[in-house]
């Protein structure tokens, strides 16, 4: 089975942004754990970040043919990306949508979601633990395929 990560604004200052909401762990760290557990699973992994929002739009077309699962925390396109929300029905890839923190209590704002409606399960406010559950998530998928 082979894996996209995707990750959107800001997730590469992890460990230096908002350390009391997502946590001291570094996006190298989050890239290592990772690599980690789909290593010991024998699934590739391949991984992308961007700020960008047409970047992310790219990635998710590039992945059609190529993976056979998403794992994307859209970060704060989460709340306003319709463009990211058909890029994922276009590909009809099965994605996981992640947030590292609790994002249904935090702001109003946040606890909008237009990828969600893609996306065959969300996992919230797991720390950066929530990755490895929805490559889990993705991995029982497979196998009902």
């Amino acid at each position: 089975m082979k894996i996209l990560v995707i990750n959107g604004p800001n997730i590469n200052m992890l460990g230096i942004r908002e350390p009391d909401i997502y946590g001291r762990e570094t996006y190298s760290g989050l890239i290592e754990k990772i690599s980690d557990y789909c290593k010991a699973k024998s699934l590739d992994v391949e991984f992308f970040q961007s700020n960008h929002e047409g970047s992310l739009v790219d990635k998710i077309q590039e992945a059609y043919n190529k993976f056979d699962g998403i794992v994307i925390n859209p970060a704060a396109y989460t709340h306003t990306s319709v463009a990211l929300l058909d890029a994922l029905k276009a590909v009809s890839i099965p994605a996981v949508e992640v947030h590292i923190s609790e994002v249904d209590k935090r702001e109003d704002f946040r606890q909008i979601s237009y990828v969600r409606k893609a996306c065959i399960a969300v996992v919230s406010g797991r720390g950066t633990d929530g990755y490895l559950e929805a490559i889990d998530i993705l991995c029982r998928n497979g196998d009902k395929r």
